[in-house]
């Protein structure tokens, strides 16, 4: 018999909320109506996130029984997010002990049900044999089962969505490397998940009769190997195929080192994720359907859940970093607490300056930017670079603009398009000339002090492939002379009209 609170809802108790998963579910299971108390050993972590407000946090942590047996008190569902993914030596008796105080804990409590995400192991391989990552996942989801409450243990392999490790690690290794000498890891068969589908398990796990008490294999549709993940990729996000050459030699230990100095994701993340790639982990079944239904096109097919995590670069919703933006539209977006490896590479050129003008005045030079007014910077340099756009196909500088002092959304800039216009405030060019990737022009006028304004300015460059970092790294040194000249001159220019100056 299900309990629930005066709304109707169960409640429930997440831990591991700071996590990759443990930040979706929350607004998951609130938007299904539930009330949510998160277990945090640094709640003050927690304060970034869009949920934030509409969760109880509590300090504590899984390894203390006292914190953990007044987390449970009054909860229906406790879900067990917590992976010691990066720990060092000893990670395994760590795991152990924490699992059975949480069991231990949950029962005493009268918890109705524990819910637990652990990783799909292979069926044909002794569990003395697994890698360490992957043996600690299976016996913690053991303890789970053993502990008298009802238990629902899922079990997923490569889980796609921004900010997931594997999925960065993907990411990074077919964008940066279009011809790649990989480990004998990449042949092996994979049975990866859109993360949308994992959270509508983890959410619907919550209902399932009290009889229930098994692990479930969840995955996606399609079984391919690491290499035809990497082909995918490249092929959703517009990069050429990739050579792939598989080398034996390369074991789990250098191929970690490998993924380390290609990619961001820290080595001790990528040490247990490559070792685990070895192992052939594909669903045996697929009963969770039978207590979380399907519903059509569910689960996401791999191409889906790919081109929902790249989303956020097509539809240009660009933020400083993607971790750092406001607000996740889908579970497969960034997080503002993501790690900063997360999401993609986002470089970012950032000029500030104070301006002695009112912010109407330097709006006005913002608003005016382009055409035969020109970029206030190193003329010979944008006239340059417009030539070669039109000598690789590009629409060049020719297009200048509608009108002279006044902007809409959709107008062509010269080789910019008027993405984002808020008047008074933000200019936002997307670039339409032809680049290894996509960029993007912000400008912002701001009130300052004492009447004066001040003004931002950022160039931003999602690089598309190995070219696209290239390209970024070779144009930088330019960049004090082109965009730091542009930031000055634009702030002297508004000096002088609000002093009633000739431009």
């Amino acid at each position: 018999m299900e309990s629930k609170d005066d709304s109707g809802g169960l409640r429930c108790l997440v831990t591991g909320a700071t996590g990759y998963i443990g930040g979706r579910l929350v607004p998951g299971l609130l938007e299904a109506g539930h009330r949510v108390r998160c277990l945090a050993r640094t709640p003050e972590k927690l304060r970034d996130y869009p949920w934030a407000g509409e969760a109880e946090v509590v300090k504590g942590d899984v390894t203390d029984a006292e914190s953990v047996s007044a987390a449970m008190l009054g909860i229906d569902v406790a879900y067990y997010l917590v992976h010691a993914l990066a720990a060092g030596p000893g990670f395994e008796k760590t795991d152990r002990e924490a699992a059975r105080t949480f069991g231990e804990q949950a029962k005493a409590a009268g918890v109705r049900r524990i819910v637990y995400l652990g990783g799909l192991t292979p069926a044909d391989v002794p569990m003395r044999e697994l890698s360490p990552h992957l043996r600690s996942r299976a016996e913690v989801g053991r303890i789970l089962l053993d502990s008298g409450v009802p238990t629902t243990a899922l079990r997923a392999a490569v889980i796609i969505g921004s900010g997931s490790a594997s999925f960065e690690m993907l990411r990074y290794l077919t964008e940066r490397l279009p011809v790649m000498v990989t480990p004998s890891w990449v042949s092996t068969r994979i049975q990866p998940i859109a993360v949308r589908d994992v959270l509508r398990y983890l959410v619907g796990s919550a209902h399932m009769p009290d009889g229930v008490n098994r692990t479930f294999d969840i995955g996606g549709p399609d079984v391919m190997t690491y290499r035809d993940m990497m082909q995918r990729y490249a092929q959703v996000a517009g990069l050429p195929h990739r050579l792939i050459l598989p080398v034996p030699m390369l074991s789990p230990g250098l191929s970690s080192h490998w993924v380390g100095l290609v990619t961001p994701v820290p080595a001790s993340i990528a040490r247990p994720l490559a070792e685990s790639l070895r192992y052939e982990v594909v669903c045996h079944e697929h009963d969770i359907a039978d207590h979380v239904p399907d519903g059509p096109g569910q689960p996401f097919s791999f191409a889906t859940a790919l081109s929902l995590a790249l989303q956020r670069v097509r539809e240009a919703r660009v933020s400083t970093r993607w971790s750092t933006a406001s607000t996740p539209g889908i579970p497969s977006d960034p997080l503002p607490t993501d790690p900063d490896w997360a999401g993609g590479s986002l470089y970012t050129d950032e000029r500030e300056l104070d301006v002695n003008a009112s912010p109407e005045a330097l709006w006005q030079v913002v608003e005016g930017i382009g055409g035969d007014n020109g970029w206030y910077s190193f003329p010979l340099a944008w006239a340059v670079r417009g030539w070669l756009d039109r000598l690789i196909g590009g629409v060049g500088l020719r297009r200048g603009r509608r009108d002279a002092q006044r902007l809409r959304v959709g107008d062509s800039l010269d080789f910019w398009r008027v993405e984002e216009l808020q008047p008074g405030r933000l200019l936002r060019l997307r670039a339409e000339m032809r680049l290894p990737g996509l960029a993007w022009l912000e400008m912002y006028a701001e009130e300052g002090e004492d009447g004066r304004s001040r003004y931002r300015q950022r160039a931003i460059f999602h690089p598309a492939g190995l070219l696209g970092h290239a390209y970024w790294w070779s144009v930088s040194p330019f960049h004090a002379v082109v965009f730091g000249g542009m930031a000055r001159n634009i702030a002297l220019a508004a000096a002088r009209r609000a002093a009633g100056e000739p431009k």
